[in-house]
C-alpha cells in the first residue's frame, strides 16, 4: 500500500489560523467583560502596509539573486 505524499501546510492556512485565534481570544475577552485586544484601524493599516512591503522586498530580493542551483547554472 503506497502512501500519498503529505503536502506542507500553506502560508495562507497559517495566517487564517492565527487570525481565527486572535478573533476567538478577542471574543472570550469581551464575554468576560475585559477590554478586547487594543488595536486601532491605523495600527492595522500600518501592519498591513509593513507586511506587503516585507513580502514584496523578499520576493524582489529572491528573484534578483541566483539562489537556486538551476539559476546559477544559467548564469555560467
Amino acid at each position: 500500500m503506497s502512501k500519498a505524499p503529505i503536502r506542507p501546510v500553506s502560508k495562507g492556512a497559517w495566517f487564517r489560523v492565527v487570525f481565527l485565534v486572535l478573533a476567538l481570544v478577542n471574543q472570550v475577552l469581551v464575554m468576560m467583560d475585559k477590554p478586547p485586544i487594543p488595536v486601532s484601524s491605523e495600527q492595522l493599516e500600518q501592519l498591513y502596509t509593513l507586511t506587503w512591503t516585507v513580502v514584496a522586498s523578499l520576493i524582489a530580493w529572491w528573484k534578483d539573486n541566483d539562489w537556486t542551483e538551476k539559476a546559477r547554472k544559467r548564469v555560467k
